[in-house]
């Protein structure tokens, strides 16, 4: 038995937080999925562009093929994405298959220059579906208000979208309410609820950096006390929201028309600070139907030292609203932070994005 297996009894999801033709061609893929209990994948432009630079010889062959059609770099990096994307998707389709379609998914991301067009997050989100074809591919969508408007609007077409770049529980009850107007429409439409599916990607690592800057620069006893519990405490919180958000006529009335309830994902949980243990965010957000995106080298770590228990979300809300309440207290309003993070997220999404184009033109 091992961390990863004793995660996947607890009702979670391990999806790796990478993906690169080199894992794809030599069955590293296939190996995770069979040794590390992988059961999906997500992407972005930052995966793929450090992929095209690790390991340019990889894509030589398809690169060139792409030249020699006139293609753009823009339309090339797209092309790119897709295929490892589709290739990826044929790799996790048993999973997807075995799970009656829970999981096995494949995520690709929209670009960013949709992130605050709804109109063109629709049209991307309508073309990367036809570019990959698979259906356990899901198109991911920055969570800004326009993103949101286009959440609604794509799940009332039928479409499985990963909402992605949450940071704030304010944003995540729009994105919650959002998923379930677009499955009233799919159902008023005559669409089958049953083949949608969804998942809300709430940032974890990135919350405690920002707010532990903060917190050196008060310089208390206090808000020294107050270090790397902010990002634990705001994502059981956004469990907690996802819990409650279940219970209602409303979400009753969609399940029994066939509705799946759309997952809390966990991102970024690759821990910055060197002085937490790199397996900590892992470790203290486990519970039944949620998806953990790992990075390699976190999942290694936990498969080599990981300790999971059953349950460590549910029971500690009360615990996890005091902390939010005391970072107030000590001058650190979580909501403020979690608003620029959304910013911040866009704004390195564009650089990761020109990255990768730059990658593939050179």
């Amino acid at each position: 038995m091992s961390a990863t297996a004793d995660l996947r009894r607890a009702g979670v999801s391990i999806w790796l937080d990478d993906l690169s033709r080199g894992d794809l061609v030599s069955g590293r893929l296939a190996e995770l999925i069979r040794e590390r209990d992988v059961t999906g994948v997500t992407t972005n432009p930052t995966i793929f562009a450090k992929a095209v630079e690790d390991d340019p010889d990889a894509y030589a062959g398809r690169l060139a093929e792409l030249r020699a059609t006139g293609a753009d770099p823009r339309e090339t990096a797209l092309a790119l994405v897709a295929a490892d994307v589709r290739e990826a998707c044929a790799v996790l389709r048993p999973v997807f298959e075995a799970s009656g379609g829970a999981d096995g998914f494949v995520s690709i991301e929209v670009t960013p220059d949709a992130a605050h067009d709804t109109a063109a997050t629709l049209a991307e989100v309508r073309d990367l579906r036809r570019r990959v074809d698979r259906p356990n591919v899901l198109v991911k969508i920055p969570s800004t208000d326009a993103g949101v408007r286009a959440l609604e609007e794509a799940t009332a077409e039928g479409a499985s979208i990963n909402m992605t770049l949450l940071f704030g529980l304010e944003r995540y009850a729009e994105v919650m309410a959002a998923y379930r107007a677009g499955l009233a429409r799919a159902a008023a439409s005559g669409i089958a609820l049953g083949g949608i599916r969804s998942v809300a990607s709430f940032f974890v690592s990135r919350v405690d950096v920002a707010v532990d800057e903060r917190l050196t620069a008060i310089g208390s006893p206090v808000a020294d006390g107050l270090r790397g519990l902010a990002a634990v405490a705001n994502a059981r919180l956004a469990y907690a929201a996802f819990e409650e958000s279940l219970l209602g006529p409303e979400w009753q009335a969609l399940v029994a028309a066939g509705a799946h309830p759309q997952r809390p994902l966990w991102a970024s949980t690759g821990v910055k600070d060197p002085a937490m243990r790199d397996t900590r965010y892992v470790e203290e957000l486990v519970a039944p139907d949620v998806v953990d995106t790992i990075p390699a080298k976190t999942l290694e770590a936990l498969h080599d030292h990981g300790v999971v228990r059953p349950d460590t979300i549910r029971g500690s809300y009360a615990e996890s609203r005091a902390i939010l309440d005391d970072l107030e207290r000590a001058g650190v309003r979580l909501a403020d932070v979690t608003v620029k993070l959304e910013q911040a997220g866009i704004d390195a999404f564009g650089a990761s994005w020109e990255r990768l184009v730059a990658a593939v033109a050179g």
